[in-house]
């Protein structure tokens, strides 16, 4: 069930009855039903006591009101994780999926007293090995001209919806621009600062973000476990939510 959190900021589902000890943060256009299988009425063990939201610009949560960096997105949802952290007695588990795992990361850097630890699948913390594939030539041709006044932003705006990606494409207003931020930025001074524990669960088949990205950022970390899930692909909360519950028990 639709419920609002932090004073009507945020919405989600609170999954059981007894006092929480999780929140799961979902990835880029989904929403936090994603999670139901993992910790709601959907999973066959029964739910987890414990919070899964719509990020802001996603689900029923209002977009933000600028353009916003993970950076962003953390500090704003930090007085709800204090709020379940206090309603629970202690520092909380926190999910991350995808996106969610980018603003999991930066809660769990920042603000070790509240986060417990972490469980991140399909995150985009660093840059895939190898070549990355170049833009079309006649969005790299439009950019060059846009910098230096050729072009103005309403036509390049016209390039970046034929050229961009998908998400960009779908994204609109303040979640548009947001996204123009995301993608370019980095998380390895992130990572370095994390000390809470964290589960990596990563499914064999990703063509998001690979395997080798998981196995690179468990390298980085004094505390990491990597599981991966032979056969899933980047959508591992509804392909193996079995394997995301257990990665997040063994937190609590």
């Amino acid at each position: 069930m639709l419920t609002s959190f932090a004073s009507g900021a945020v919405f989600g589902s609170r999954y059981g009855c007894g006092r929480p000890w999780l929140v799961a943060l979902h990835g880029w256009d989904r929403t936090h039903a994603d999670f139901d299988r993992a910790f709601g009425e959907s999973s066959p063990d029964g739910p987890s006591d414990g919070l899964a939201i719509d990020l802001p610009g996603f689900g029923a949560t209002p977009p933000p009101p600028v353009a916003w960096g993970s950076a962003e997105y953390a500090a704003f949802l930090e007085p709800l994780v204090a709020e379940v952290a206090a309603e629970r007695g202690g520092p909380v588990v926190v999910v991350g999926h995808s996106f969610g795992g980018r603003v999991a990361v930066l809660l769990g850097a920042s603000r070790p007293d509240l986060v417990k630890g972490l469980v991140l699948t399909g995150v985009p913390l660093l840059r895939r090995d190898g070549p990355r594939p170049a833009p079309a030539t006649a969005y790299r041709l439009a950019r060059a001209a846009n910098r230096i006044g050729l072009i103005g932003a309403g036509r390049m705006e016209q390039y970046r919806r034929r050229y961009g990606s998908a998400d960009y494409r779908k994204a609109t207003g303040t979640v548009r621009d947001s996204f123009v931020r995301l993608v370019n930025e980095d998380y390895g001074e992130v990572l370095a600062k994390l000390a809470c524990p964290v589960e990596l669960v990563w499914g064999s088949r990703d063509d998001q973000v690979p395997p080798e990205v998981a196995r690179r950022v468990a390298a980085m970390l004094p505390d990491a476990r990597l599981t991966e899930c032979d056969g899933v692909g980047h959508l591992l909360p509804l392909e193996a939510p079995a394997a995301l519950r257990a990665a997040a028990g063994r937190l609590r």
